[in-house]
Parts: C-alpha cells; structure tokens; sequence
C-alpha cells in the first residue's frame, strides 16, 4: 500500500492546480487578443450576411428577369429566391464550419 491518502489528495490537487493554471494562461491569451477578436467576430457577421444576401438578390433578379421574359403559371422570382437563399444558406453553413474548425485547431494548439 504505497498510495496513502495524503498522497492521493496531493495528486489530486497537483492535477486541479494544473487545470486552474492551464485556464488561467487561456484567459490571459483570450485577454490580449479581445480587440482582435471583436474585429474578426464582425467581419465574420459581415461575411456570413453578405454570402446569404448576394446570391437570394440575383437569384429574386434573375427570377423577375425571367418573368418579364417568358411569363407563365409559376412564379420564377419565387423559385429563384427561393433557391439564391438555400445557396446563401449553404455558404454562410460553410463559412462558419471552416472557422469553428479553425478556433478547434488554435485551442488545440495553444493547449498543448
């Protein structure tokens, strides 16, 4: 019996003063880098609303282009935004995985 109580706790705390230290360094990194984070997050919106909003407004153009062009019983400029919003949609989805999985890499890295 090599493991006396008094040793356990003394792992145990060894091991919980470790993880208080390691998300104390993350807070400090987190700290410093705050006013380029707050940039980055609002391009990132910029970003994401821009790559909805682009394609649904030449897919309602294109739609009242085809309209005007050869009318009939359903509605083009419905179809076409309709679709211009799922693409949007698709590469705001896309856009934001990249940099999720961007953040999951430098945590990794700055935790190592």
């Amino acid at each position: 019996m090599n493991d006396q109580p008094a040793d356990k706790a003394a792992k145990g705390e060894s091991t919980f003063a470790a993880q208080i230290g390691a998300k104390a360094a993350r807070k400090l990194r987190a700290q410093r880098n705050d006013s380029a984070g707050l940039w980055a997050g609002l391009g990132m919106m910029g970003l994401i609303g821009w790559s909805v909003v682009v394609p649904t407004l030449l897919g309602a153009a294109l739609g009242l282009w085809l309209d005007k062009q050869h009318p009939g019983p359903h509605s083009w400029t419905l179809a076409l935004l309709l679709g211009g919003l799922a693409i949007g949609c698709l590469n705001a989805w896309h856009w934001v995985a990249e940099a999720d999985k961007a953040m999951h890499a430098e945590q990794e890295e700055n935790d190592e």
